[in-house]
């Protein structure tokens, strides 16, 4: 008895195999599969492809950022106030001021719960960053894009 047990290595051993001898479990899809991108990404994608649609129209939206914000600030900032107005908005804008790019805004959150596919989805963004844009350009949104409305 004079040998005693030898503690196990305080680093672990990496695994070759799971338990059961499968090997080690990999991602569910590739990267470059759609299922592998998050809701937000795809939202923010459908955001960056009506940006660029415009922006061979209107060559002066390169000044201006568009953000995704999950969902819009409460009036008093605080999490029990009560929303601006009587409907959540979807989209808003934000003037250019010292040195500050000029900014539109799309909600994530709002524009998905009022829209049941990819296709609704992208045709509603769309639609809200056309009526921002024209906001801050202070033109009608048919004349910043002439298919507007037509869904």
């Amino acid at each position: 008895m004079d040998d005693p047990v030898q503690p196990r290595a305080a680093e672990p051993r990496p695994r070759r195999r799971d338990r059961h001898g499968r090997g080690m479990r990999g991602p569910v899809a590739p990267p470059q599969v759609p299922l592998s991108t998050s809701r937000a990404e795809a939202f923010t994608d459908l955001v960056q492809d009506s940006v660029e649609r415009l922006e061979r129209r209107w060559p002066q939206l390169t000044e201006i950022d568009f953000l995704v914000l999950e969902v819009p600030p409460t009036v008093g900032g605080g999490p029990d106030e009560e929303w601006a107005g009587e409907t959540v908005p979807l989209g808003g804008t934000v003037t250019a001021s010292e040195g500050r790019p000029a900014r539109v805004v799309v909600y994530r959150r709002p524009v998905e719960i009022r829209t049941k596919g990819r296709d609704e989805r992208a045709a509603l963004v769309h639609e809200v960053v056309v009526e921002q844009v024209a906001e801050l350009l202070g033109l009608s949104p048919e004349s910043v894009d002439p298919r507007y409305g037509e869904d």
